[in-house]
């Protein structure tokens, strides 16, 4: 079956995902870049040189344009897309999110440890609450019940990466709790963890439905889009 395009031309902060054919807002896309080799890289950044290949941030989407093609007629000229493309570019796309940790712990604008969020929630200024994946359920569920008992709703919540992986990131050997504080901070983090959300649940599936989000786009992984072109 031929896709079909959209018509309309991308609006200034949009791009056109190769996949799909429609325009949307460059913070739910991937850019893919093509090496001096032929290769076909995940630019998550979006800073590199050259022509640049737009997919929706969905492991499937990327899977569809592998398989089909598309990245060679999106670049106009040969280009080799790995196999492991998808798990290499969710593997970036978490390491960005770790590293905007780091960066917010350095900035005072994350509360860690479960005595610090604690008192962040009680102050009002938890945006997000970040748990780890492997965390003590107790511990979790007593951070849930106060945040909505000082909210009267549930918190926006991100539970997709070990105590570990938070660890490393964070400069300690585990982290098992913690929060953002800063809304802008918070709002262009809560992006690119909308976009991993497109290859990894960002809630385990065992967590109960009140720790899931639709607010920021958090919680769970995106719909797969439908349909190709470049911009």
């Amino acid at each position: 079956m031929t896709p079909t395009l959209t018509t309309r031309e991308p609006a200034r902060g949009e791009r056109r995902c190769i996949v799909t054919g429609e325009s949307q807002a460059e913070a739910g896309l991937i850019r893919f870049a093509l090496a001096p080799n032929g290769e076909v890289i995940p630019d998550v950044a979006a800073k590199l040189p050259g022509r640049g290949a737009w997919v929706c941030a969905a492991r499937a989407s990327i899977e569809q344009a592998r398989k089909k093609g598309l990245f060679a007629r999106a670049f106009k000229a040969e280009a080799k897309a790995p196999e492991d493309l998808a798990a290499r570019t969710e593997a970036l796309l978490a390491r960005r999110c770790l590293d905007q940790l780091g960066l917010m712990r350095r900035a005072g604008a994350l509360a860690l440890g479960a005595t610090q969020v604690e008192g962040a929630i009680r102050a009002g200024q938890a945006l997000i609450l970040i748990e780890a994946s492997d965390g003590a359920e107790d511990g979790r569920n007593a951070l849930m019940r106060l945040y909505q008992g000082v909210r009267g709703a549930p918190p926006r919540a991100i539970g997709c990466f070990s105590a570990e992986d938070l660890g490393v990131a964070l400069g300690r050997e585990r982290v098992i709790h913690a929060c953002v504080l800063q809304e802008r901070l918070a709002l262009a983090w809560a992006a690119d963890i909308g976009r991993l959300a497109g290859f990894r649940a960002i809630v385990p599936d065992s967590w109960p439905d009140s720790w899931r989000s639709v607010g920021w786009g958090l919680g769970g992984v995106y719909a797969e889009p439908s349909t190709a072109d470049v911009t």
